[in-house]
């Protein structure tokens, strides 16, 4: 039984020494640059770094960092691929959600429509949350539907 043993630790010693570990490297405000250039978008920047386009001006009010709202969006990375959406609406409290919107959301008028680009330290910061790595740019295709 022993030799058994032994094997089966040597093959657990191999298996677990064979896998690279691998360190996300955050991503930067050149890497938004880059997916501004790339992807054609007239953004402009807050003083917290925040990105943002408004694509169609809306005709409401702009919500207040208390407000409640309804928004329709698409989460995905710099990379296109989709993390999270809601096209019928979502409704929040802005004191609820990552700073990024917070702040963000606040740049739309009601009825009006654009895309965020919210750097890490914005969103989920170094640690990440959930699906969502660690140090990641986020981008949001967002209808702000309703204040509430």
């Amino acid at each position: 039984m022993k030799p058994y043993l032994s094997i089966f630790f040597i093959a657990l010693l191999f298996v677990s020494c064979s896998k690279e570990e691998t360190l996300f490297e955050p991503q930067t405000e050149a890497d938004i640059i880059k997916y501004i250039a790339d992807n054609n978008l007239e953004a402009k920047k807050t003083s917290s770094g925040l990105y943002y386009v408004i694509e169609k001006e809306g005709s409401g009010q702009n919500p207040t960092a208390n407000s409640n709202v309804t928004v329709a969006y698409k989460g995905y990375f710099l990379n296109g691929r989709v993390f999270d959406q809601n096209s019928s609406g979502y409704t929040t409290s802005l004191r609820q959600v990552i700073p990024g919107w917070t702040e963000g959301i606040q740049l739309f008028k009601e009825g009006g429509e654009g895309v965020l680009l919210v750097p890490y330290n914005l969103g989920y910061g170094s640690n990440g949350n959930a699906a969502i790595p660690g140090g990641s740019v986020l981008v949001f295709d967002i209808k702000l539907i309703s204040i509430n």
